[in-house]
């Protein structure tokens, strides 16, 4: 089949839209690749605004006592750490009542039942702002750690920018198979197609992307979007609360942590699969017509030309695509997934694999899709609201 001939006029000049477009990408990943700044680029702030560290916990018991450690012992001079414990059905509640008496500055939220039409995450993250003192807002995840001088680059890096909202990608460790072939692919999504400068200098929502991991708000700003009741019922909370952001005429930056924190998002394949089919369809807000020509393009820019130089080698040639062009898509690939595993510190072997990596992704994306349509979807014990979708 001639890949998008069934959608496109002049279909036969498909592989040279297919070039065209990793060439774009190429400009745009070279472009985050340079432009995007690292924690640690900003001077020392001056002044040292106090900081709640928000940390939402349900049964979290391998992950919590390295994050809240990792926490409570940054060089920062005015800060406190909340963990809300999220009604957990595991040890996180005692061994945060250790903690919580080995650290004074730390303080152990416990969670209220959840409300009709929130999301589990949301309604602890928006709990802990209620009780925090702060006049910056950290929100992170309990399976991060922190380097000591975290939150004191956070600040000056907020500072320097002028940012209502600072978001950095961590350092995301993959250990597993499973990891190797799911999670690069977030990484190489924001360097390959979200021109992080543009976005940043037009305020353009569709291209930012905000990291739930690590989110630095400044408190009125964060107040004045609706903070967390604002996006209630929206599977990808950081996305959303970006977006609010920018919309709204405040300062979103992002930056690159990936030396100050890290975080092991899952531990096998199955927990990859169940957290992305959580978040995918989200992503694109739920328009359906989006999403699956979003995901079909990329299948054959990305899937195809392999395939072809597949074909070939084994004596079959597509006489539908050029194989020269095949080849060209393969290098512009092969060359994104590089700049990939460079920023974002993964293994190697993601550059040879990323047909397989795009293709399970790819059914992943389809997953998220029926899951969310048919009501299926669900993490940690509870099934998520069904959202309204858009053609």
């Amino acid at each position: 089949m001639n890949g998008l001939g069934v959608l496109l006029p002049f279909s036969e000049h498909y592989p040279e839209m297919v070039v065209l477009f990793l060439a774009l990408g190429v400009l745009i990943a070279l472009s985050n690749f340079f432009f995007v700044r690292r924690l640690s680029d900003y001077p020392s702030p001056v002044a040292h605004p106090y900081v709640s560290v928000l940390v939402p916990a349900r049964n979290e018991e391998g992950n919590i006592e390295a994050c809240v450690r990792s926490l409570a012992t940054q060089d920062y001079p005015a800060y406190e750490v909340l963990v809300l414990d999220d009604h957990s059905t595991d040890g996180t509640a005692l061994i945060l009542e250790r903690l919580s008496a080995e650290y004074p500055h730390l303080r152990v939220v416990k969670g209220a039942p959840l409300p009709q039409g929130w999301f589990g995450k949301h309604w602890a993250c928006h709990q802990l702002a209620q009780a925090a003192k702060g006049e910056l807002l950290l929100f992170t995840d309990a399976d991060t750690r922190h380097a000591p001088n975290t939150l004191r680059l956070a600040v000056a890096a907020l500072t320097a920018e002028g940012a209502d909202l600072l978001t950095a990608f961590p350092y995301e460790e993959t250990l597993t198979l499973g990891e190797t072939l799911t999670v690069p692919m977030m990484g190489f999504g924001v360097l390959s197609f979200l021109p992080v400068a543009l976005a940043q200098k037009l305020a353009w929502r569709g291209f930012s992307v905000t990291i739930g991991q690590f989110m630095l708000f400044r408190r009125k700003a964060y107040e004045a979007i609706g903070g967390f009741a604002a996006v209630r019922s929206h599977a990808v909370d950081d996305v959303a609360l970006g977006r609010r952001i920018l919309e709204q005429g405040y300062r979103w930056r992002l930056v690159d942590a990936t030396r100050e924190v890290t975080c092991r998002m899952y531990h096998n394949l199955r927990e990859a699969m169940d957290g992305f089919t959580k978040n995918i369809f989200a992503f694109f807000d739920y328009h359906i017509l989006l999403y699956v020509l979003a995901w079909f393009w990329l299948t054959v820019c990305f899937l195809e030309p392999p395939l072809v130089l597949l074909a070939s080698a084994l004596g079959y040639p597509l006489d539908f695509y050029p194989l020269p062009l095949a080849e060209i898509a393969v290098i512009e690939a092969l060359f994104l997934w590089t700049l990939t595993a460079i920023r974002f510190r993964f293994s190697p072997w993601v550059i040879l694999l990323y047909p397989l990596i795009v293709a399970l992704f790819v059914v992943i994306a389809m997953r998220s899709f029926v899951f969310t349509l048919r009501g299926r979807a669900e993490w940690k014990g509870r099934t998520l609201p069904r959202p309204a979708v858009r053609w």
